[in-house]
C-alpha cells in the first residue's frame, strides 16, 4: 500500500503540479489581469499526498443521468462541498425575479449582455455530397464529392464532424475522432449510403443519439456507439445496393458489428462556464460494453475551415500551435485567441471502480500526444499530384510506428491533411503548428463489461491562473454537473402533472435533438455558380443544372435543419414546424428562423420563399403565416411578452409572398391553386410537379385549401396588428374577402356555364381533378391527405373581436348579406352563431366535416393506432389508377417505405404517419370545438359506439402519436420496429430516434432517423396532453381527457376583456393548443 500511495502521489503531482489554494469563482466577473496568456500552468506547492477516488459507473434507466467518469480526488484548496452553486447565488441575487439559470442566460443573450450562443452544435453531420459542394457538370452531388473524398478533401461551404461544435460563424471547429485499431480510417464523421446506393435513397448507417441540450448550449450531451470490429463500410454499401424497394433497408445492426456487444458507448458532454460563454468544457466518457478488454484511441480534433484556397487574394490565414504542456493555441483574425487545454487522463477503471495499475503496481496518467497538420486537400491521394505547402516525406515516422501495431491495416493510401492520425505519409508537422490539430489519447486494454475511460478538455481564451478548472478536474466536473442540473431545472419547469418519467425523457430528448440540429449554413449563389478565382472554373453547363434564378441568395446563418445527415440544408416548410416546439424553449431563435426566410437575401424579389437547395424554386405549402402567429402567441403565453415588431415585419414580407402565390399559382385567376407537389412528394397518381401525361390542368384540393389556410392566418395577424395600428383593419377585411373567393373556387367553372366541384357529394370527400381544355373534368378519387387538408382552413372569431373593429365588422356583414351566392356555399354558414356567439370561418360546413371525420376516424381507412395515415387503407384492396398512352399510373396503399423512385424514393406519402400534417389536423379539430362545443359529437373510432367532442378526438390523436415513442406494457416502443435490442437492452432502451415518418400499421420509424425537426413536435404533444396519456396498447378510460379542454372556465371565457388587451384574433382554441403551460401553472 505504501508503494501504491507513493505512485499515486507521484501521479497527482505530475497532473496538478502540487497543491495550492484555488481562487473562488465569484458571481461578478473578476478576471486576473496579470494572468499569463501563453497557456502555461501555475505552479503549486506539494505538501501532502492526495488520493484517487474513482466512483463506480452507475447504470440507470435515465439517459439524463450521465455515466460517472473516472477522476482524481479533489486537492486541498479546491472549492468545498458546502459552497453555494451559481444557481443558488443567482437565486439569492435575483430574489422574486428568479426564473431559472437558463432563462437568465437566454435573457442575457437576448439583451446582448453575453453571447451565450456563440458556441454551439453548428457543424453538419454531413457536408460531403451536398449541393453546395457539387461542382459537377450534371448536378450529381452524390458522385462528385463522395464519403471517401471527405477525409482528404477540404470543404468549400461548410464543415462536418462527429458530435462537434463551432462558433456561430464557423471560424473554429471542434469534433471527435476515434480509432479502434481495426478500421482503415479514423472514425471522424458519420457514414451512410448515398441516394444512388440506398434502396430507399440516402440513409445514415450509424448509431448515435442527441441526448440533451439547453437552448444556450450551456450543456449538451451526445452519444455515439462505436464498433470494436472494423466498421462494415463495404458490406453496408453492397447489401443496400443489391436490395430493391420492396425490401427493408440493411442497417448496421443487421451486420455483426455489434455482435456480443463488442462496441464502445462514447458520450460527449459540453458545458460552458457559469458566466463566461467563451469557456467550453468538453468531457468524453467511453465505456467498453464488450466481454473482453479492448483498446481505444480517442482523438479530439480542432481545426480552422479552409478559407485560404479559394481566392487569388485570400483573407489572412489563421494558425494554431503547441504552447506550454498539452495546450493548443489558436489565433484567428476575427475570432481572436483561444486555447484548447488537453488534460492528462486517469487510467481506465473497471465496472467496480478499480483503477488500472501498471505492471509494477504503478499508476500513470494517459498523456495526449499533440499532432498538427494543414487543413488542405490531399491532391496526391485524390488526383495523383502534389500541392505546394504539403509535407512530402513518404516514410512512416517513429511516432507512427509507435502508434500503429505491426498487424494494423495498411493505411498509406487512406491518409491526408484532413486526417492528422494515423500518420502513414508524414503529413504531421514536427514543428507542432498548422491549421488543424489533434490530441491523441490511447487507452489500452480497457476492462470489459463497463470499463470506463474519460478525456477532459477545455476550450477557453483564459489561462490557468484565471481558470482553476483547467488544472483541477474536480472543479471541471463540478461545473459540468452544475450545467446539467441547470438543464434539469429548465426542462422540469415545462412539465406539470403526473407525466411519466418515460414521456418526460422523450420530451427532453426531442427538444435536445432539435437544439442539436442547428447548423451553420453558408451559400452565396453568385460565388457558387461562378466558381473561385484560385480554382479551375466549373464546367460551363453547370450553370443550367439548378438554382440559376436565385442569384440574390447570400446565406451565412445558424439555421434549423430537418436532419443534419440526411437533409443537411434548410427546407422552408419544415422550418415552420420546427419553430413551434422551439418557441417554447427559445422563442428568439424560433423567430429568427422565420424572419430570415422572409429577408431580402433569402426571399426572391417577387416574393417566393426558397424551398431547399436541391431546387430552391420548388413550392412548399404556405405555412409561414401560421407559424409566425403561433410563435408570437407562444412567446406571449410562456414568456409574457409580445414581439409586435417581429409580427409586423414578417407580416409585411408575407404580403409579398401571398401576392406571389396569387400571381404564379392561380394561373387562370379563378382562385384555384395548383402549386405542384406541395411537400407531399408521391401522394398523387401522377407527379404533381410535372406536366400531366393526360394533358389538361390539375385542380388541387390541397393547393386551394392551403391558400384558404394562408388567408385566415393573414387575417388573424392583421387583426392582432390592428389593435395598435388601425390601418391593418382594412387589410384584415381584404383577407376575409379573399378567403370567401378561394372557398367559392372549390366549385369551379368549366367551359360555358358548367360548374364542377372538388367536393364529391357521393363519397363525402375532397378530391383533385383534371380539367381538360375541352371543358371536361375528371375527378381523381384517391382518398388521401389531399382530402383532409381542407379542414386546416378554420378560424373562430370571438364576438369581442368583431365588435372591437367596427370597420371590419361592417364589411364582413355587408359581404355576407350581399354576396350570398358565395358566402352560402363551399364553407361553413357564417350567419350561424356558435358557442358564445362566435363566428366560424371554415371551408368545411358542419355536414361536410362530419362526413370527412367518418372516414378520417375509421381504423380501416385513415385512423391508425399511431395517428392519421397519409393515404386511406382502403387503397390496399382497392388501388386506383388509369392507363395513359400505354403506361399504367396507379396509387396503392404502402404503409412503409416508398416503392417508387418519385422524388428520390426516400419518403412516402402513400400511407405512413407524418407528424407535421397530423399536428395541423389536431389544431383544426380544437378550433372546430371552440365553435361547436359539446353539441357536435362524433364516433371515435368510427363504428366503435364511442362518441367524443372534437377536442377529445384531437387529444386521442395526440395520444396515439405519443404512443409511437412511448413504452407499452411490455417495454416496447413502436418506433423501434420490434427490435429487441433497442427495446430491452439497458444501453439502448432509454434512447429514442425521431424518424422522418412512421409505418402506418405498426408505427416503426422510417426515413431519416434523426429528423427531430418536425418529428420533434411530439414534445409539444407531451407538454400539452402527456399527463393524461395512457400507456400504448392499453384501454382508454372514460375520463382520460385533459380538464383544460372541457373546463368551461377556460373554454367559454373570451380572450378579450374590456379591461385587458385583445390577446388574439383567434378564439381560445389557441390557449388549448398549448394546454396549461403558462408561467403561473409551471
Amino acid at each position: 500500500m505504501a508503494q501504491q500511495s507513493a505512485h499515486i502521489k507521484k501521479l497527482q503531482a505530475k497532473i496538478f503540479g502540487g497543491q495550492g489554494e484555488a481562487p473562488p469563482v465569484p458571481l461578478a466577473d473578476n478576471k486576473d489581469k496579470d494572468a499569463k496568456e501563453d497557456g502555461s500552468k501555475p505552479t503549486r506547492s506539494n505538501t501532502e499526498p492526495l488520493t484517487i477516488n474513482i466512483p463506480n459507473p452507475v447504470l440507470t434507466d435515465s439517459s439524463q443521468a450521465g455515466p460517472a467518469p473516472p477522476k482524481l480526488n479533489k486537492p486541498e484548496g479546491a472549492p468545498k462541498e458546502d459552497e453555494k452553486t451559481f444557481r443558488e447565488r443567482l437565486m439569492e441575487q435575483l430574489g422574486d425575479q428568479y426564473r431559472g439559470v437558463e432563462r437568465f442566460r437566454l435573457d442575457q443573450d437576448g439583451k446582448k449582455e453575453a453571447h451565450w450562443k456563440r458556441w454551439g452544435p453548428y457543424l453538419s453531420d454531413r457536408q460531403w455530397a451536398t449541393v453546395r459542394e457539387d461542382y459537377s457538370s450534371n448536378g450529381d452531388a452524390w458522385s462528385h464529392f463522395p464519403h471517401e473524398h471527405a477525409r482528404s478533401r477540404v470543404y468549400r461551404w461548410g464543415e462536418d464532424g462527429l458530435g462537434g461544435i463551432s462558433d456561430n460563424h464557423q471560424r473554429l471547429c471542434f469534433g471527435l475522432s476515434l480509432w479502434n485499431g481495426q478500421d482503415r480510417i479514423l472514425k471522424e464523421r458519420l457514414f451512410g449510403v448515398t441516394g444512388h446506393q440506398g434502396n430507399h435513397g440516402e440513409d445514415v448507417k450509424e448509431l448515435y443519439y442527441y441526448l440533451d441540450s439547453t437552448p444556450t448550449h450551456s450543456y449538451m450531451k451526445f452519444l455515439y456507439k462505436y464498433p470494436q470490429k472494423a466498421f462494415p463500410y463495404e458490406e453496408l454499401v453492397r447489401e443496400n445496393v443489391n436490395r430493391d424497394r420492396e425490401v427493408a433497408e440493411f442497417e448496421i445492426l443487421d451486420t455483426d458489428a455489434f455482435a456480443e456487444d463488442r462496441y464502445w458507448d462514447v458520450f460527449m458532454e459540453y458545458a460552458k462556464d457559469e458566466q463566461d460563454p467563451d469557456g467550453v468544457y468538453v468531457r468524453i466518457t467511453a465505456y467498453n460494453r464488450g466481454p473482453d478488454p479492448a483498446t481505444l484511441h480517442i482523438i479530439p480534433q480542432l481545426w480552422f475551415p479552409n478559407t485560404w484556397s479559394w481566392s487569388e487574394n485570400p483573407p489572412p490565414k489563421p494558425h494554431m500551435s503547441a504552447v506550454g504542456e498539452n495546450v493548443i493555441k489558436t489565433v484567428h483574425p476575427t475570432l481572436g485567441k483561444y486555447n484548447l487545454y488537453c488534460l492528462p487522463s486517469p487510467p481506465s477503471v473497471d465496472n467496480q471502480g478499480q483503477i488500472e495499475m501498471g505492471p509494477n503496481g504503478e499508476v500513470e496518467a494517459v498523456e495526449p500526444e499533440l499532432l498538427f497538420t494543414e487543413n488542405n486537400t490531399n491532391y496526391n491521394r485524390l488526383y495523383g499530384g502534389d500541392e505546394p505547402g504539403f509535407f512530402k516525406t513518404r516514410i512512416r515516422s517513429t511516432y507512427a510506428s509507435q502508434c500503429l501495431p505491426e498487424d494494423s491495416p495498411d493505411v498509406d493510401e487512406e491518409l491526408g491533411p484532413r486526417t492528422p492520425f494515423p500518420t502513414g505519409p508524414s503529413f504531421v508537422n514536427p514543428e507542432k503548428k498548422g491549421t488543424k490539430a489533434a490530441a491523441h489519447y490511447v487507452f489500452k486494454n480497457v476492462p470489459p463489461e463497463g470499463g470506463c475511460v474519460v478525456v477532459r478538455l477545455k476550450l477557453t481564451p483564459h489561462s490557468p491562473a484565471e481558470d482553476p478548472s483547467i488544472v483541477d478536474e474536480c472543479i471541471f466536473d463540478d461545473n459540468v454537473e452544475e450545467r446539467r442540473e441547470e438543464g434539469n431545472e429548465f426542462y422540469s419547469g415545462l412539465i406539470t402533472g403526473p407525466t411519466s418519467d418515460d414521456l418526460r425523457q422523450i420530451m427532453r430528448q426531442a427538444m435536445g435533438g432539435m437544439l442539436w440540429t442547428k447548423q451553420y449554413y453558408q451559400f452565396i449563389q453568385k460565388d457558387w455558380l461562378k466558381g473561385d478565382s484560385a480554382q479551375p472554373p466549373p464546367p460551363p453547363e453547370r450553370k443550367w443544372v439548378r438554382n440559376k434564378d436565385w442569384k440574390h441568395l447570400h446565406i451565412a446563418d445558424i439555421l434549423s435543419m430537418p436532419d443534419k445527415w440526411e437533409y443537411p440544408f434548410f427546407a422552408a416548410w419544415d422550418t415552420a414546424f420546427h419553430c413551434i416546439p422551439l418557441a417554447i424553449v427559445d422563442p428568439a431563435f424560433a423567430k429568427k428562423q422565420l424572419d430570415l426566410l422572409t429577408r431580402e437575401w433569402y426571399m426572391k424579389p417577387d416574393g417566393q420563399i426558397p424551398a431547399y437547395e436541391w431546387n430552391f424554386g420548388d413550392v412548399n405549402p404556405p405555412v409561414h403565416a401560421w407559424a409566425t402567429f403561433r410563435i408570437f402567441k407562444i412567446e406571449r403565453k410562456v414568456y409574457g411578452r409580445e414581439d409586435l415588431s417581429f409580427l409586423e415585419r414578417v407580416f409585411q414580407k408575407l404580403l409579398l409572398n401571398f401576392t406571389w402565390w396569387v400571381n404564379r399559382k392561380d394561373t387562370d385567376g379563378n382562385n384555384v391553386f395548383e402549386g405542384g407537389f406541395l411537400g407531399l412528394d408521391n401522394i398523387g397518381v401522377f407527379n404533381r410537379s410535372e406536366a400531366l401525361p393526360t394533358g389538361g390542368t390539375l385542380r388541387q384540393a390541397d393547393g386551394t385549401s392551403w391558400m384558404a389556410f394562408y388567408c385566415l392566418n393573414m387575417l388573424s395577424i392583421a387583426l392582432e396588428l390592428a389593435k395598435h395600428n388601425p390601418t391593418y383593419e382594412d387589410i384584415a377585411s381584404k383577407f376575409f374577402e379573399h378567403f370567401i373567393f378561394i372557398a367559392d373556387a372549390m366549385t369551379y367553372r368549366g367551359q360555358g356555364e358548367d360548374e364542377f366541384s372538388l367536393w364529391s357529394e357521393e363519397d363525402g370527400m375532397y378530391y383533385d381533378a383534371i380539367q381538360f381544355a375541352s371543358g371536361h373534368t375528371m375527378p381523381l378519387p384517391v382518398r388521401s391527405l389531399v382530402g383532409l387538408i381542407p379542414l386546416y382552413a378554420t378560424l373562430v372569431l370571438e364576438p369581442a373581436v368583431v365588435n372591437r373593429f367596427p370597420g371590419f365588422k361592417k364589411r364582413m356583414e355587408w359581404f355576407i348579406d350581399n354576396r350570398p351566392e358565395m358566402s352560402d356555399r363551399n364553407m361553413a354558414n357564417m350567419k350561424a352563431r356558435g358557442r358564445g356567439e362566435r363566428r366560424l370561418l371554415a371551408l368545411a360546413s358542419k355536414e361536410r366535416l362530419i362526413r370527412i371525420l367518418e372516414k378520417m376516424l375509421d381504423e380501416d381507412e385513415f385512423f391508425s393506432e399511431h395517428g392519421i395515415r397519409s393515404l386511406s387503407k382502403k387503397h390496399k384492396d382497392q388501388p386506383w389508377g388509369m392507363d395513359v398512352n400505354g403506361e399504367r399510373y396507379e396509387i396503392n396503399y404502402w404503409p412503409g417505405d416508398s416503392k417508387s423512385g418519385m422524388f428520390g424514393g426516400n419518403s412516402n406519402w402513400r400511407g405512413p404517419i407524418w407528424l407535421a400534417v397530423n399536428f395541423l389536423l389536431i389544431e383544426s379539430l380544437q378550433r372546430f370545438h371552440q365553435f361547436y362545443g359539446d353539441e357536435l359529437q362524433v364516433e371515435c373510432p368510427t363504428g366503435s359506439g364511442d362518441y367524443m367532442n372534437l377536442v377529445q378526438v384531437a387529444e386521442e390523436i395526440q395520444h396515439r402519436i405519443i404512443h409511437i415513442f412511448g413504452r407499452d406494457m411490455e417495454g416496447k416502443r413502436s418506433t423501434n420496429g420490434g427490435n429487441p435490442k433497442l427495446d430491452h437492452d439497458p444501453h439502448f432502451r432509454d434512447y429514442v430516434w425521431f424518424y422522418e415518418f412512421f409505418h402506418a400499421d405498426d408505427g416503426r420509424g422510417l426515413g431519416a432517423s434523426h429528423q427531430t425537426g418536425w418529428s420533434g413536435l411530439v414534445a409539444y404533444h407531451i407538454l400539452q396532453s402527456g399527463a393524461t396519456c395512457r400507456l400504448a396498447r392499453t384501454p382508454k378510460s372514460e375520463c382520460h381527457y385533459s380538464p383544460s379542454y372541457v373546463s368551461d372556465t377556460i373554454d367559454l371565457q373570451s380572450e378579450y376583456d374590456e379591461s385587458k388587451s385583445l390577446l388574439s384574433a383567434h378564439s381560445v382554441a389557441d390557449r388549448n393548443t398549448l394546454g396549461d403551460i403558462s408561467p403561473d401553472a409551471l
